[in-house]
């Protein structure tokens, strides 16, 4: 709109400097015709009423004072010249002084004398000013040409320039005021637009596959924004189906997979406890001198299995459902101290960089975190490395608790990386690879987080930050 108006109004005034210009240039030609016209009449009147013989030697005498009176009354400069274009007579007085440098050009007279109309006119212009000149043939009483008259008006235009100037000026204070119109009518216009296209933009920003979002209500919106809120309502009432849809495929899916590795870790333990239950049937001699020792070691190695079924059920159990959290005011250096008396390799180094950082946390859970990923940093490291070292920092950052633990050993490989917070894997032979995704979720029920970066053969290192508070 702001941009319409302003070419409008450059377009308007140069068309009315234009029509203004082409206007005074038909004023100045009729203006200048009428004043040739009034002229040539009276030189008729004069040659009429001339006692002299009308001839062009005669000229001068004819017209010797008549000449000032015509150029005063008609407000033109008059001048007469022969048939060779050589000056006669002026209204200028000091034109007999020039009478070389005042005598017609050759040009002047050939385009004269090829003119129809016998009549030529030519433009000047001298320091600012407009000279229009004219030049036709002076005829006797029967018609024979005895001279060459030239007129000459020095075209003023001032007054058209400031009329043209006062409407220009006035033009500008109207176009001006309905520019200062557009902006604001520009800026309304697009502050009830945008406002419904930046509600409608927050709304998408704010949709989300894992929760409830909120439909679109305006009170008062174009056909074109109606439409678009319309689509996008439909659009929340196809994502909330397609999320519930989603959500029991994936529960399915995770109780399914979660039921084969059940299945499959608790028949690990089955297989050796049949084969010992059916060996010691074979082997059963109740006359047997050893048969207290039998049964004992039968019993054993159950129990042992037993033992084994039992921590697998405790391990899902904790992964599936998180123990409450028991948030106390805990010295965070004092507890990860702790929590690694029960590691007795040497190249384990605490390294806190504060005496003392206290944290609103769960002891059980935080030592859980940092035995997890310290067991998992001594496992990564090979028996045969020449100089094994795992080192774990306690430092505060901000408003919250950072542990970083770091080792030197054989590190994560690109393609595990993506799958190294994902239940059941692993890439231990024994384990069920619930540790880190358990971990994981202690951490983000904390609202904190856990990061990891890792070289093949360099080794890796895993980032927990958890908020004082």
């Amino acid at each position: 709109m702001i941009v319409l108006v302003l070419l409008t109004s450059i377009l308007i005034v140069t068309v009315t400097i234009i029509q203004y210009d082409e206007q005074t240039k038909d004023y100045n030609v009729q203006r200048f015709g009428r004043k040739e016209d009034a002229t040539k009449q009276d030189i008729e009147i004069k040659l009429q009423q001339t006692t002299f013989p009308i001839t062009t030697e005669n000229i001068a005498n004819i017209f010797e004072s008549n000449i000032y009176e015509m150029a005063r009354v008609h407000k033109l400069t008059i001048s007469m010249y022969d048939m060779y274009g050589c000056l006669l007579k002026s209204s200028v007085p000091v034109a007999f002084e020039k009478i070389e440098e005042n005598s017609l050009s050759p040009d002047i007279l050939y385009d004269l004398g090829k003119s129809s109309e016998y009549r030529i006119t030519r433009d000047k212009e001298e320091k600012g000013t407009t000279y229009q000149s004219s030049y036709t043939y002076i005829n006797d009483t029967r018609f024979k040409r005895i001279g060459i008259l030239e007129l000459q008006i020095a075209q003023d235009n001032e007054l058209q320039k400031k009329e043209l100037r006062e409407f220009i000026s006035r033009l500008s204070l109207v176009y001006l005021l309905m520019f200062l119109i557009a902006i604001l009518l520009a800026y309304l216009l697009s502050s009830y637009i945008t406002k419904s296209i930046q509600e409608i933009s927050q709304k998408i920003k704010e949709t989300r596959l894992n929760k409830r979002n909120e439909k679109i209500v305006l009170a008062s919106a174009s056909s074109e924004i109606n439409s678009l809120i319309e689509s996008y309502n439909n659009m929340i009432d196809q994502l909330e189906d397609s999320a519930a849809k989603l959500a029991q495929s994936e529960r399915e899916q995770a109780w399914k997979e979660m039921a084969k590795q059940v299945a499959h870790e608790i028949k690990n333990p089955l297989t050796p406890m049949r084969l010992t239950v059916q060996s010691f049937e074979r082997r059963f001699d109740p006359e047997d001198l050893n048969i207290k020792e039998k049964v004992k070691e039968y019993s054993q190695t159950l129990i042992q299995q037993i033992d084994v079924m039992s921590s697998i059920a405790s391990a899902f159990s904790d992964f599936a459902k998180m123990p409450s959290q028991r948030k106390e005011n805990l010295d965070v250096v004092d507890v990860v101290k702790h929590a690694l008396d029960i590691f007795q390799e040497d190249f384990v180094n605490y390294q806190p960089h504060e005496k003392e950082i206290y944290a609103h946390l769960d002891k059980t859970q935080l030592v859980r975190i940092v035995t997890n990923l310290v067991k998992n940093a001594t496992q990564a490291i090979d028996t045969n490395h020449e100089n094994p070292q795992i080192k774990i920092e306690v430092l505060t950052e901000v408003n919250n608790v950072k542990i970083i633990i770091t080792d030197n050993g054989k590190g994560i490989s690109e393609a595990n990386k993506k799958l190294i917070f994902e239940p059941k894997f692993t890439t231990k032979t024994s384990g069920m690879g619930l540790g880190l995704p358990m971990i994981k979720n202690i951490i983000e029920a904390y609202n904190g987080s856990i990061s990891f970066t890792s070289k093949e053969g360099v080794g890796t290192q895993f980032i927990v930050i958890l908020p004082k508070n």
